[in-house]
């Protein structure tokens, strides 16, 4: 792998952003220290092109306007907690509502996908660091966190570590948008999606899990074998209807570092397999991508332009009981590792 680094832009604020490239072989992969987002993943398809299959923007400032968490790292706390007051270990949180005031999402008004990482090259990879204060956003401690991107081997992975003075919650994922197709190519719809889950968090009308689950078996979030994103998701299937499409978090069978999900575009040959040690992810379909700015080299991003995997503890999880809440204690440890796999066929 190697790793080379070029300004990309400044921030509305006057604070340069830097753009790292990792490559390895015919990869290569761009990341930005606004928000740790992943800016460009570059695979070869079928005939050996080098085909970008990851949305995003060629400045800083469409970056800034977005509000769809393109590319972004997502913290404290990544997706919705229906609840602004909650105790973690004695420590009362007041989160705020920033998703159309009926929860908190990803992290709140200024989360991890709008803060300016320090970047440094390390043995494992590239390693962006930021410390979040106590009470940053309503959470309780101090969060000392790093995440690791490493590209070898047609894999990007992403190793998330934490530490925090105080018990509070952490749940950190990644927002990146892949169009199998490429990035300007429009609808995903005919694209595969496969995931590895028997069941998933049933919502309610603001896609916040209830606390039920469900086995997804006769139901259109059946997706144990592969299927078309088009398939189902317009289906009159309520959980489909209320999110205009794929929401949905599943539970991924199994514990441990293990196959999450496959994505495949026949077009192109290319085929995403993704990896984690998380205990599931959420499927989004990109249902709600609209008024998004330009895209690189001018693209336009519309409704279901490109789908995100976000490996993850379930939405709501503090709430729900019968989920593994993301509960880092005082001291403790919080290291996880998700895995994107690129080949072609």
């Amino acid at each position: 792998m190697n790793i080379t680094c070029e300004h990309f832009g400044t921030t509305g604020e006057g604070t340069p952003v830097e753009r790292y490239w990792l490559t390895d072989g015919a990869c290569a992969v761009a990341v930005l220290t606004l928000g740790g987002i992943i800016q460009s993943v570059q695979v070869p398809n079928r005939e050996g092109a080098a085909t970008d299959i990851a949305l995003g923007f060629d400045s800083v400032q469409a970056y800034e306007a977005q509000t769809c968490y393109i590319g972004a790292l997502l913290g404290r706390c990544a997706n919705r907690i229906a609840k602004k007051a909650l105790s973690v270990g004695g420590n009362i949180c007041s989160l705020a509502w920033n998703d159309n005031g009926v929860c908190h999402l990803h992290g709140g008004v200024s989360g991890f996908d709008r803060k300016l990482w320090h970047a440094d090259i390390s043995e494992e990879g590239l390693l962006l660091r930021c410390t979040s204060p106590d009470g940053e956003e309503g959470y309780p401690g101090e969060l000392q966190v790093s995440v690791t991107y490493q590209l070898a081997d047609s894999a990007l992975s992403l190793i998330y570590r934490a530490k925090s003075t105080k018990d509070t919650l952490c749940n950190l994922s990644n927002h990146a948008y892949f169009n199998l197709s490429g990035h300007n190519a429009g609808s995903i719809g005919n694209q595969q999606i496969q995931v590895f889950a028997d069941s998933y968090a049933v919502k309610d009308s603001h896609s916040v899990p209830t606390g039920e689950i469900q086995c997804v078996k006769n139901t259109p979030l059946d997706l144990r074998e592969p299927q078309r994103f088009a398939e189902h998701w317009d289906d009159p299937f309520e959980q489909i209807k209320s999110a205009r499409g794929y929401d949905h978090h599943y539970f991924v069978d199994g514990t441990g570092m293990r196959p999450f999900a496959r994505a495949y575009a026949k077009d192109t040959g290319i085929l995403l397999e993704v990896q984690s040690d998380l205990p599931g992810m959420q499927l989004y379909s990109g249902n709600y991508l609209e008024q998004l700015p330009a895209g690189k080299d001018g693209a336009v991003y519309g409704i279901r332009s490109g789908f995100a995997i976000e490996t993850q503890y379930a939405p709501n999880a503090v709430h729900c009981p019968t989920f593994a809440a993301p509960v880092l204690r005082a001291g403790e440890r919080y290291e996880h590792t998700t895995v994107y796999r690129f080949s072609n066929r």
